[in-house]
């Protein structure tokens, strides 16, 4: 996906690599349908001619701003999990990066409504111990699974071993 191998330290594994829930295309995909029903039945209510060329040259931009650029976002954004770092990558255009090194990570929680247990993702909340303070990544699938391993992560870095 995102991280190739040249971008991790030496003896640095990627243990988990995803983007936000595709539940974050559902307003886009509704917005893409609801344009192209309304500049067809535009099409058929105004004067053939310059009029029809409007419709669907506002329908058009209204695709490219409400569909196609959510789209690419989620398409370019990623997290990614690794033995040292949670690294977030996001942009079209312009990217830009986050890593957050384990060693500085306080806390790891994650919430999720009705909507995300029943689609299986919610937003990981991470607190560091740097001036940033807290990190919300929305929408990760298997949120809690997400918690568990960046917590065995973290019990691993600081030698905090179950029956030892």
């Amino acid at each position: 996906m995102a991280i190739s191998s040249q971008q991790l330290g030496d003896g640095e594994r990627v243990i988990v690599e995803t983007r936000t829930h595709p539940k974050a295309l559902l307003w886009p995909g509704l917005a893409f349908l609801v344009v192209l029903a309304a500049a067809g039945w535009l099409t058929r209510v105004v004067p053939a001619g310059i009029a029809t060329w409007v419709v669907w040259v506002v329908a058009l931009v209204a695709v490219l701003w409400l569909s196609v650029a959510p789209l690419l976002r989620w398409l370019t954004a990623t997290y990614t999990l690794t033995s040292r770092r949670l690294i977030t990558r996001t942009g079209v255009f312009t990217r830009r990066g986050h890593d957050i090194p384990l060693a500085r990570v306080s806390d790891v929680a994650f919430e999720h409504g009705l909507l995300d247990r029943m689609l299986g993702c919610g937003t990981l909340i991470i607190s560091d111990a740097s001036t940033n303070g807290t990190v919300r990544l929305i929408d990760i699938p298997k949120v809690e699974e997400a918690q568990r391993m960046i917590n065995a992560l973290l019990d691993e870095l600081h030698g905090h071993h179950d029956g030892t």
